[in-house]
């Protein structure tokens, strides 16, 4: 057994460092893909990373406010910092026509952590994308953040193939210089055994492959019925970067039902008449427009679809026929044996569009922001704080609402704390 303890060791260090490895890339995915959900439901609203909004652009953040613990004190209570006199802040709420941020007491140094450091992935990728963006239009810029966003697991794959090979390699040198060593000096040695009948090698790589085919079925078999990224072709190309970015169109007037019903509901025909009755050409409000391929789109023949569908005369500006329903592509599906209700998380629970949507404002094509797996609604439920002040839906937790009047509670009671990750909540 002694002859192997070399052979064990080099394949225990090799190991230990790509088990380092691999940690250190999952956490920092972790961070920045928890900082995100964070971001798109309560900073979204007000701030963008690359570009201005409501608010400056978050970009370069942690380098214009060095101090760390002062960028904490701002954001879950700025009026305080402002109150300090810090020169920087108070210089940012003059320029910015002396408008309050909103306070975020519920959020820990771990969610300000993640928002930054999705912050900082983001801003990378906008630095990226730049080239791309200034030769290609809003198109090609949207397909460069899609590409960089894309992980390196396949890379990280290959390498690790690479690193085996090289230290079967080295195992097999050493073999030989061991040989040729014991020769020189008489040493009796007994024949090396062939590499495919080695029983060692073999088992080690009998071991290796079956944790590759193990990992890769179970992964298969997670993402069975997950359309993560899915992105059909609609019959008339909608934009939400038009409507829901440039136009600023809120989100309830066409999907009414959020608010008030289990379902979203997909706007019909004549809601989208209201407004294009009188708007017959698209005007350039968003820039140019292109499909997922890159392909440019006529914003104005696709408002001719839809006076197609609607039996819309333009000219005679009157109705010529019954029309018919455009044939949207489904997106978001839930599986059956899953309750979901739109108006309890939208008006009870405050959660923004985007929180599950992505960045709805800023797409062209609207594809599948996450994969809606159990997993990432648990997560959710799990760091989601419950806002109880002024919420009817809530008033049946009384105790709840009394431990907050005694403070024997803060008000950072998650979802999970009523409820919201028992089985029967989503599966009945």
């Amino acid at each position: 057994m002694i002859q192997f303890r070399p052979i064990a060791r080099v394949f225990l260090s090799f190991f230990l460092l790509l088990t380092v490895l691999s940690i250190n890339k999952v956490s920092f995915a972790q961070d920045a893909a928890a900082g995100k959900v964070i971001f798109q439901g309560q900073c979204v609203q007000c701030h963008q990373v690359n570009r201005n909004a409501t608010g400056p652009a978050l970009a370069g953040i942690e380098e214009r406010v060095p101090d760390k613990k002062l960028l904490y004190d701002w954001i879950r209570n700025n009026q305080k910092v402002l109150a300090s006199g810090n020169p920087y802040f108070t210089n940012l709420y003059n320029e910015w026509n002396k408008t309050p941020m909103n306070v975020f007491s519920g959020l820990s140094d771990t969610d300000i952590d993640n928002i930054l450091a999705y912050i900082k992935a983001e801003a990378s990728k906008g630095d990226a994308a730049k080239g791309g963006a200034a030769g290609g239009g809003d198109g090609s810029k949207e397909q460069a953040d899609k590409a960089q966003s894309s992980d390196n697991t396949l890379l990280f794959g290959i390498l690790t193939l690479i690193l085996a090979i090289i230290a079967l390699i080295l195992l097999q040198v050493n073999a030989n210089l061991r040989k040729l060593s014991d020769d020189k000096e008489g040493v009796p040695a007994f024949e090396p055994v062939p590499f495919y009948r080695n029983k060692v090698y073999i088992s080690l790589l009998t071991i290796l492959l079956f944790v590759i085919g193990g990992y890769f079925t179970i992964q298969g078999a997670i993402g069975l019925g997950r359309n993560k990224d899915y992105q059909p072709e609609q019959p008339i190309y909608y934009s939400h970067k038009v409507h829901a970015g440039a136009n600023q169109i809120n989100c309830l007037y066409c999907h009414g039902g959020a608010e008030e019903s289990k379902h979203a509901n997909i706007p019909s025909v004549n809601t989208c008449m209201n407004c294009h009755m009188a708007i017959n050409e698209y005007t350039g409000s968003a820039g140019k427009l292109y499909t997922e391929s890159g392909q440019e789109v006529n914003g104005t023949a696709e408002i001719q679809k839809l006076y197609e569908y609607a039996g819309w005369d333009p000219a005679a500006k009157r109705y010529v026929n019954n029309g018919k329903p455009i044939e949207w592509v489904r997106i978001h599906n839930l599986p059956d044996h899953v309750y979901f209700n739109h108006s309890q998380h939208v008006k009870a629970g405050g959660v923004a569009c985007q929180t599950c949507h992505g960045a709805i404002q800023e797409m062209g094509e609207v594809y599948q922001f996450t994969d809606l797996s159990m997993g990432w609604c648990v997560n959710c439920h799990r760091e989601t704080k419950v806002k109880f002040t002024e919420n009817k839906f809530y008033s049946i937790y009384e105790k709840f609402h009394e431990d907050i009047k005694n403070k024997g509670k803060d008000s950072s009671i998650t979802v999970e704390a009523i409820g919201g990750t028992e089985c029967q909540k989503c599966h009945y």
